[in-house]
Formats: structure tokens, sequence, C-alpha cells
């Protein structure tokens, strides 16, 4: 599952995993993992790319949109919860 758009927007901003790596205090295959949806950022991190690259946080990650999902709700969650 793919939570961030980091590859899009870095390669858009022409970001090079060396320099954030650097700024992180990271290794580059840690910002590359990130890059490539294999790890996620913390909030935090995302936050300090955002404020870096002067974009707004919601750019960095896939829309949650979910109106057509037929994944279970809390309510249907709660509901089966209670009926155990």
């Amino acid at each position: 599952m793919e939570l961030n758009r980091l590859s899009e927007v870095f390669k858009k901003h022409k970001v090079q995993n060396r320099v954030l790596a650097k700024h992180f205090n990271k290794g580059e295959d840690v910002i590359s993992k990130w890059r490539n949806n294999k790890r996620q950022p913390t909030i935090s991190e995302l936050h300090e790319i955002a404020k870096l690259l002067r974009v707004d946080i919601r750019t960095l990650l896939n829309k949650s949109d979910w109106k057509d999902s037929e994944a279970e709700t809390y309510k249907q969650l709660e509901a089966r919860v209670k009926d155990k």
C-alpha cells in the first residue's frame, strides 16, 4: 500500500536522497525507503520535508477518499466486537 507521494514530489522538486539524509542524519537507504514506500517517515519528519520544500504537508500523502470504500467502518467494527 502506497501511503506517501514522496517519489513524485521529490522528482518534481529535484530532491536528492543524499541531501535529505544529511539533513535528517540518516542513511541514504532510509530516505530511499521513504521515497519508495518501503518505510514511512514520522509526522515530524513529513512536516520538516514539507517545510523544506514549502509545500502543504498533505501534498506528501496520498488522498484518503473513502466514499466508495467497502472496508469495515469503526461502527461496524465496534458492533462486531461487542457481539463477541
